[in-house]
């Protein structure tokens, strides 16, 4: 069973996910996002550790959070289409992938803070 979490922009009050997923194994890190043909709002995916996402067979547009080791905003990638390449930020160690448009409306910013609560 996948580990799920709640995702929260301490910042600005704002909960960006409600059934997050949790990737943090080689297994579930390279198949990502891949089985997914959408995201509805509520879910993200994790992934523990990272510092550079690819979009490659992806069938859907996704925003793209990067947290350094403390959850603070180091990267923000907006609405990443489908065969793109992130830069590699050297100072995440995870990412947040989230539906498309989620960091304009929850007005996320690079130094938010964030809390990930998981869940059971």
């Amino acid at each position: 069973m996948a580990k799920l979490l709640t995702a929260i922009n301490l910042t600005r009050e704002a909960r960006l996910t409600e059934r997050g997923r949790v990737a943090d194994t080689a297994i579930t890190r390279m198949v990502g996002l891949l089985r997914d043909k959408t995201l509805e709002l509520g879910d993200g995916l994790w992934i523990v550790p990272c510092n550079s996402i690819h979009s490659f067979w992806m069938k859907f547009k996704f925003d793209a959070i990067f947290l350094d080791k403390n959850l603070k905003v180091v990267h923000l990638v907006r609405e990443m289409k489908p065969w793109r390449v992130s830069k590699i930020a050297l100072s995440a160690h995870s990412v947040l992938e989230l539906p498309a448009g989620l960091i304009s409306q929850t007005a996320t910013e690079l130094g938010d803070q964030f809390e990930m609560r998981m869940k059971n």
